[in-house]
């Protein structure tokens, strides 16, 4: 099977194509693996809104789920079996990718409790509990880029845990980000950990902060704010992509990348857009740029495929654009660190809304399973 023309010319042009989307059928039916072949996907990130939505439907899971009650585990404990098996499964198919690209891609992410985004310790204990769980070197353990969550990311790296730090905003909280893995890379070569081993991306978010912003410079409602609309989320991310240029070009980079270290690459999050009036592929044609990587839901990514257009570079040459975009928009009173707090509060929010959902769906179908007719010790019915 040939791939997707335009997804290819998206991986040619430097930007490495992740599906935003898991589900047992998804991996039952070889789905996964035709979007390896044909879509030029390389990778695949989780979500438990991701999660609650794939147990919701289908009976992919209800075997499993079987064996679970069966064994009078605690829902917190199928949560995590019903995950990491998905997880484990997704790294196994995508294996030859992570064997090809020299373990560039071919990653698998999944998140670590979000009840834990402002607890450091339990962040860290969490992380290193799904690296054991799933037990795949092609996976990415998910680390939200809250104030408690960097000195986790810089532990976890520290350990030679590869982290997908998740849930970024702001252009601060970015630099801040790249130091903390910096810092764990510094603590990786200290113990004699092999950096080379050690992966990370940056999943800067893009569609949730358009419509934060539309909605302001709608109550602001002068032309000027108004022609400002869905502009702030292309202009935030490619000034991430500056910084990211600045980070890793400093001497203190140098020395970790001597010692075999790899950038941690930006990835582009929420690339689906949330106002209908916006272009459907908005933030990946505005996103392209060599060693980033875009991760879209299914519908974003068959758009693509569809009708997206490809150029070589859309973020470098605009710097200075990007940022009259943000000058502009402070100018008629976005208030930006507001605005990334709001961001960053609602996210961990919606993330322990959905976690807390996906429990009690496997609560309700713990308890809804019917059990195996009762077998004697030779494994007959009795």
């Amino acid at each position: 099977m040939s791939a997707n023309e335009n997804l290819a010319g998206l991986s040619a042009a430097g930007v490495s194509v992740w599906l935003d989307d898991i589900s047992r059928e998804r991996l039952e039916t070889g789905n996964l693996r035709e979007l390896i072949a044909e879509s030029s996907v390389v990778g695949v990130t989780s979500n438990p809104s991701i999660f609650a939505n794939a147990l919701s439907k289908g009976s992919g899971y209800d075997e499993q789920i079987a064996d679970l009650a069966a064994r009078k585990v605690s829902v917190d404990e199928a949560a995590r079996a019903i995950t990491t098996f998905d997880i484990r499964w997704a790294a196994d198919v995508l294996a030859p990718v992570f064997e090809n690209t020299g373990g560039q891609d071919g990653r698998v992410s999944i998140e670590v409790d979000p009840r834990l985004a402002h607890e450091t310790r339990a962040t860290v204990a969490e992380a290193k509990a799904l690296w054991w769980a799933v037990d795949r070197p092609n996976t990415f353990i998910k680390i939200p880029a809250t104030e408690a969550g960097l000195p986790a990311i810089t532990a976890a790296i520290g350990e030679g845990i590869s982290v997908n730090v998740t849930l970024i905003f702001s252009l601060k909280r970015y630099r801040a980000v790249m130091d903390a893995y910096m810092a764990g890379l510094e603590k990786a070569k200290d113990k004699g950990i092999d950096l080379s081993t050690i992966r990370s991306v940056a999943s800067f978010f893009v569609s949730r902060v358009d419509a934060e912003i539309d909605k302001r410079l709608d109550a602001v409602g002068t032309d000027e704010a108004k022609a400002l609309k869905g502009k702030a989320a292309v202009a935030n991310a490619r000034l991430a992509y500056q910084e990211y240029e600045n980070a890793f070009g400093t001497e203190r980079w140098e020395a970790l990348a001597a010692a075999g270290a790899v950038p941690q690459r930006p990835l582009w999050a929420s690339t689906s857009v949330k106002n209908p009036d916006y272009r459907d592929v908005l933030y990946v044609e505005g996103l392209i740029a060599p060693g980033t990587v875009n991760t879209m839901p299914e519908g974003t990514l068959h758009d693509f495929a569809d009708h997206g257009e490809v150029e070589a570079d859309t973020i470098r040459p605009h710097y200075a654009d990007a940022a009259t975009v943000m000058l502009r928009l402070e100018r008629v009173g976005v208030d930006y660190a507001d605005v990334v707090q709001v961001l960053e509060d609602e996210g961990v929010e919606k993330f322990i809304d959905s976690w807390n959902q996906l429990l009690e769906q496997i609560d309700a179908q713990l308890k809804s399973s019917t059990p195996e007719p009762n077998l004697d010790n030779s494994g007959e019915q009795k």
